[in-house]
C-alpha cells in the first residue's frame, strides 16, 4: 500500500501544483487512499520532496532535482518488481501483466521514469500499457524491463 501511495504522489506532483499537504491529502482521497495528515508528512520525508518555485512565482511540492532521477528509478525497480508477472509486445505496444490490483501504481512509477521512445501508457486493475514509437523502441524496452525483472 506504501508503494503504491508513493507511486500515486509521484504521479500527482507531477501533474498538479500541489502547495500544501492538505491539497495532497485531498487529491489521494479522491484517488482513493485515505491518509492522515502524518502520513502525508512521512510520504514527503521518505519521497524526498522540497518546495520549489512553480510557475506563477507559487511554492509547490517537486522530488529534489538531485534526488529525482535515483529516487525514480529505486521507486520504479521496486514497484516494478513487485509487480509486474510478465512482459510481452506486438508491433508498437509493450504489455505488462501485473498481479491483481497492482497495475496503476506500476503504470505510475513508469511514467515517472521517462523512458526513451515511450508515447505514453494506460493501465487497468492488472496489466498496463506503454505506446511506443517503433516495434524496435518495443523490443528494447521488453528487453530492458525484462532484465530489471531478472
Amino acid at each position: 500500500m506504501k508503494s503504491s501511495r508513493h507511486a500515486k504522489i509521484l504521479e500527482l506532483i507531477e501533474q498538479y501544483n500541489i502547495e500544501t499537504q492538505d491539497e495532497l491529502i485531498g487529491y489521494l482521497k479522491d484517488a482513493g487512499f485515505h491518509v492522515t495528515q502524518a502520513t502525508v508528512s512521512r510520504d514527503i520525508k521518505d519521497l524526498r520532496l522540497a518546495k520549489t518555485l512553480g510557475p506563477g512565482g507559487r511554492y509547490r511540492y517537486s522530488i529534489e532535482a538531485s534526488a529525482a532521477k535515483a529516487e525514480r528509478s529505486d521507486k520504479f525497480i521496486s514497484l516494478f518488481t513487485e509487480s509486474v508477472v510478465s512482459i510481452d509486445y506486438a508491433g508498437n505496444i509493450v504489455v505488462f501483466k501485473c498481479h491483481t490490483g497492482t497495475a496503476n501504481a506500476a503504470c505510475a512509477a513508469f511514467d515517472t521514469m521517462k523512458m526513451d521512445g515511450v508515447v505514453g501508457s494506460i493501465s487497468g486493475d492488472d496489466t498496463f500499457l506503454a505506446i511506443v514509437r517503433t516495434p524496435e523502441d518495443a523490443a528494447r524496452l521488453c528487453e530492458d524491463m525484462r532484465f530489471i525483472l531478472g
